[in-house]
Order: structure tokens, then sequence, then C-alpha cells
């Protein structure tokens, strides 16, 4: 039998907050620690010098409570010179027309990824922290990276969208596997298929993925209240993973414009796009993703779309509007409040089965 989560991980409560690049750092994940969780800090996006500080917060301030640093495992796209600066072309090509409206010069954009894979530096940077916990998107490591992770003691957990995917990481030795539904924000953690007619929601994915594997499975998607808690763990899950109910915390960064599409009726409607990074995402359906196509679309494979969209989103953002953000959520923000994340933590354990009991949290 599987290690129960708590004893895993060493967190007093089987909850974990997802990582959420952009729209949070090191605060919300220490609150949640506070709380009892397991506080997420996304590092795909940060520079180096970012990363060491943020971790350097969360190892300094999280007072012998566990915590995880999330890292994207993606395979970044074959370089091609020629091949990329034609996709590009016809990408900056099909922004043409919003880059005129708001004054921009395409020809001073710069190139670049936006989003870096865990690497030999990245390892050698988070070294010295020795985080508790680590996780990844879009699979694993190398297995020698994977074997340095290891070396720090840290638990690893990772994503699976599908059976075929949960088998893999089990095989490759995960601790534990985040099985991430359809319903969940951001991007999609798939990374032995792109076939979207593969994915399917938290609660047909969950039982399947439990009853395929031995080690504990974390639900992720649509998670966002006590109800969507005790209906993982009726289904098998042995923890939870939340991020769009993190959303309008304080401690949280998400943007103005961001946090009134969170509460407005337009986040009844998300859909997932490949705009913003080249990568399928889900997030709150705006002008961006009506105008050029969530999917059907020139941007150029995950992570290269950002740069040449961004500065959009600065220019839209700037007069208050989100046409070009990202306003990553999941299907059900229903819940999503502006309260303190320990709050959260805490209405998110209510629905935890009968009889559970928060162990202590170990140093």
């Amino acid at each position: 039998m599987s290690p129960s989560l708590t004893h895993l991980l060493g967190t007093a409560l089987p909850i974990v907050q997802a990582p959420m690049a952009g729209v949070q750092g090191s605060e919300l994940a220490l609150a949640v620690c506070a709380a009892g969780g397991l506080g997420s800090l996304p590092a795909a996006a940060l520079s180096p010098d970012a990363l060491r500080a943020e971790v350097g917060l969360m190892a300094a301030q999280s007072q012998g409570r566990p915590w995880n640093v999330n890292f994207f495992a993606h395979v970044p796209p074959v370089p091609d010179a020629a091949r990329n600066a034609a996709h590009e072309a016809a990408w900056r090509a099909s922004l043409a027309p919003f880059y005129t409206e708001h004054g921009i010069d395409p020809a001073r954009i710069a190139t670049g990824p936006g989003r870096s894979p865990f690497s030999d530096e990245v390892a050698e940077l988070v070294a010295p922290f020795r985080p508790p916990v680590v996780s990844f998107h879009f699979g694993l490591p190398s297995p020698a990276l994977l074997a340095r992770v290891r070396s720090w003691g840290a638990k690893v957990l990772s994503s699976a969208t599908t059976v075929e995917e949960a088998l893999w990481l089990q095989a490759q030795g995960v601790d534990a596997i985040i099985a991430q539904g359809l319903e969940a924000g951001g991007h999609r953690g798939f990374f032995l298929t792109r076939d979207l007619s593969t994915q399917m929601g938290t609660f047909a994915l969950l039982p399947q993925i439990v009853q395929a594997v031995s080690v504990p499975v974390i639900a992720a998607g649509g998670i966002v209240d006590a109800p969507s808690v005790a209906a993982a763990f009726a289904l098998g899950a042995a923890g939870v993973q939340a991020g769009t109910a993190y959303l309008l915390c304080p401690e949280a960064t998400t943007s103005p414009v961001h946090r009134a599409a969170l509460q407005s009726e337009a986040a009844r409607h998300t859909a997932l796009t490949t705009l913003f990074t080249g990568g399928a995402a889900r997030g709150i359906v705006n002008r961006a993703m009506r105008e050029l196509g969530a999917l059907d679309n020139q941007a150029p494979a995950f992570p290269l779309a950002t740069s040449a969209i961004a500065p959009l989103r600065a220019a839209a953002e700037r007069a208050g509007r989100g046409d070009f953000t990202p306003l990553w959520s999941g299907q059900n923000a229903s819940a999503c409040q502006a309260v303190p994340a320990a709050e959260v933590t805490r209405a998110l354990a209510q629905g935890l089965p009968a009889g559970f009991s928060a162990r202590p949290p170990s140093s």
C-alpha cells in the first residue's frame, strides 16, 4: 500500500497549491505552507537571479515546513533557424493588424522562448537550497538530472493527463502522480502525445489512474471547494491540487485585469488555446482567442509564441483591458474569492474524509 500523501510529503494536509507562473511567487506558496498545505513555487519563467531569490525565500521562511518548486521538463523545439524564422514571420504577420492598432513596431520586438526547461545550470543554482519537494510539468527531465534532484532528498511529483502517462511516470520512480483533468487552468501537462482527443475530465481520469498505479495520486482540475475535494477522495485520490481557487488571494500577483475577469461572467467561458505560448493552456476567452482562433492559429511551437504577443498584452493592459492577456483559469472559478490563502486552504480541507486528522508538519 502506498503511503498517505501527508506522510510522504510531511505536510499537515493533503492539499497542494498548484504552481502558477505569472500570477504568484513565494508569498502565496509560503502562506499555503503555513496553513498546512504544500505551497508551490513556479520556476519555469524565472530568470536565474529571480529563481535564486525566490527559492532562497522559500528555504528561509518556510520554518521547517515542506515546500515545492516546480519546473517544466519540455523538450525545446528542434533548432532550425530557417524554419523557425519562417514560422515566426507568419505568426507576426497574423498579429500585424493589432500591432498597427496599438502603434507597435514589430521590428523592435525581440524573440525568445519565455519558458525554460529544467537544466544542469538550474539544478546547480537550486541544489544549495535542497527543496523538500520538486514537481515537473510535461514529463520528467533526463535520468541524470532526476537523479540529481533525488540526491537532495527531494520527493518527486509530476503531472499525467492520461493513464499511459501515469504508468510511464510510475516506471520512472516518481513518488506521486498529479492527475490533471481537462478542467484545469493553465498549461496541459501532456508529454506522450499532443492529441487533445486523449484528454479527459478529472473525475473520469482520476479513478482510472488510481486503478492503474500503486503510488499516491493527486487530483487536479476543478478542485475549488470542499465538495469537489470530497468527490476526489471518494474516487480514490490521496490528495488534491488547487490553482484557480487561489488566484484572487491577496498573496497572489494576479494582475488587475485578470482579477476583474475572474470576478465577471466571462469566467464561465474558458477554452484551451495555444496563442500565448504555443502550448495548449486553458484560460478565459478574450479578444485574441475570439479573433485569432484559440487553437487554429499561426502560433509557433511552445514556448516560442510568447515574445511576439507580449507587447500587445502590455499595451492592452495599460488601457485596462485583457484583450491579449493569458487569463489562465480552470473551468470552475465559482469558488474563487478575494480571501487570504490560509482561508482558501482551510475551506478546501473541509472536504477531507471524515476522520481525517491533520498531522504535524515534519521539520
